[in-house]
């Protein structure tokens, strides 16, 4: 059971940062908001999954990486956002936000491994 009171705290917390931010960069034709919350998402669990220097402990890993991250990064608003803009006849908007949404988070979960492993170095 204390493991469902981590992953519910952090999915509190998560849940409200992802509205505020999304409300933050709402606007437009293309679902900008969502895109720069499932990057900073990935790049959030590619850090925390490979920072060696603090290790986490199995209650701020679940607090952190499935609480926290699974309630902020949406990418079940990017499936539904993508249908929609088919659904509405704007395909290149569909592909661009495919595209650029696959392309910028495993570019970003590989910058925070990076970064994670950058700092465990020492640097």
């Amino acid at each position: 059971m204390p493991a469902l009171v981590f992953v519910g705290a952090g999915g509190f917390l998560g849940a409200i940062c992802r509205y505020l931010f999304g409300e933050l960069f709402r606007g437009g034709a293309f679902p900008y908001s969502t895109l720069l919350i499932n990057v900073s998402g990935c790049l959030l669990l590619g850090f925390l999954g490979s920072l060696e220097s603090v290790p986490l402990s199995p209650q701020m890993r679940l607090f952190l990486m499935v609480g926290f991250a699974g309630a902020y990064t949406t990418f079940s608003a990017f499936g539904f956002e993508t249908w929609q803009l088919l659904e509405s006849g704007r395909n290149f908007e569909a592909f661009l936000n495919i595209l650029s949404s696959n392309v910028l988070c495993f570019a970003a979960v590989f910058s925070g491994v990076f970064l994670a492993r950058f700092i465990a170095a020492g640097n």
